[in-house]
């Protein structure tokens, strides 16, 4: 059961940070990480194009952390029992609408911010960026929020990792050519972007995983169908080795296909990996797995800048 702290005893400004999670945020910076470094290897690093792609990840992280925040309590799937960390809505320590409106002013943020890297990669920012927004919000909210259905594990795959990583790149590469383009300009989005994003994508994916199986009775119970409910544990953790093992395949693919063997360092992570897979394929309950939801963000962070140095590297020396 969660030791939700009484209304009365946090600030205004610790209320918001409980709300905000920042702790999330180096896991919404880490994909972006990764575009910035493959950027500098292939000779395309533009650093304003990159500096605004962080920024708009970082909003959408917040808005999305906002947004399961309200529509999860408003929808009752955040109960007493849940094992995870405080809610502020459910816990009644910030009012609902003004979560709801903090979530929609911080997406219009991101929006704002959107609008200069509309200029520079043109339409497909426009069709990225809204979708992402949407996704954010149907993710818990409106009539059918498909991270009860079990597509939030896709979801934080593809926006979360795919996305975030390949559509820094490519504003950085389209920034060279002219300004709104109406459709992908040729070399902007090589595949070894796509390729490249998967270990942020599995390892961004495995906290939800990690998170998913700490709530799945709760979740169960409250009629939230997420991927770990209708898998069970033992699919839920075939899922997270499999998220946790594509992130220590990619670089050997990397080392093996011409790039520099420093894109091996992010096997420096490996040990940490080890010992987060211990714990989550022996433990279900909040006091073990909220510190390994929280390992699993550092570990997404430590071998994204280990990846992406190692990418960069060559291009540096």
């Amino acid at each position: 059961m969660s030791n939700e702290p009484a209304a009365a005893d946090v600030t205004r400004t610790e209320a918001w940070l409980m709300a905000a999670r920042p702790q999330t945020l180096p896991a919404g910076a880490a994909p972006v990480v990764v575009g910035a470094g493959l950027a500098v290897g292939a000779g395309v690093f533009a650093p304003l194009p990159a500096l605004f792609a962080l920024v708009g990840a970082l909003l959408l992280q917040v808005g999305t952390n906002f947004a399961n925040d309200y529509y999860d309590a408003v929808k009752g799937a955040d109960t007493e029992d849940r094992e995870g960390f405080t809610r502020v809505t459910a816990g009644g320590i910030i009012d609902a609408e003004r979560v709801k409106r903090a979530m929609w002013l911080t997406y219009a943020l991101a929006v704002l911010v959107g609008v200069y890297l509309v200029y520079v990669g043109g339409l497909p920012i426009v069709v990225v960026g809204l979708s992402g927004v949407a996704a954010g919000v149907l993710y818990t909210g409106g009539p059918y929020p498909y991270g009860y259905r079990g597509l939030g594990d896709l979801f934080v795959f593809i926006y979360f990792g795919v996305v975030a990583v390949a559509g820094t790149y490519y504003v950085q590469a389209a920034a060279a050519g002219s300004a709104f383009p109406l459709w992908i300009p040729p070399d902007t989005v090589p595949l070894a972007a796509i390729v490249a994003s998967l270990p942020a994508a599995g390892l961004s994916t495995a906290i939800l995983v990690v998170n998913n199986i700490r709530d799945r009775e709760t979740d169960a119970a409250t009629g939230k169908r997420t991927l770990a409910v209708m898998l069970g544990y033992r699919g839920a953790r075939a899922e997270f080795l499999l998220m946790v093992g594509t992130a220590y395949v990619v670089p050997v693919v990397f080392a093996l296909t011409g790039y520099s063997l420093a894109t091996l360092l992010p096997l420096l992570t490996l040990p940490l990996a080890v010992s987060l897979s211990r714990t989550v394929l022996s433990r279900t309950e909040g006091a073990a797995l909220n510190p390994a939801l929280e390992t699993t963000g550092k570990l997404l962070f430590a071998h994204s800048v280990l990846f992406a140095l190692g990418l960069a590297l060559p291009a540096l020396l």
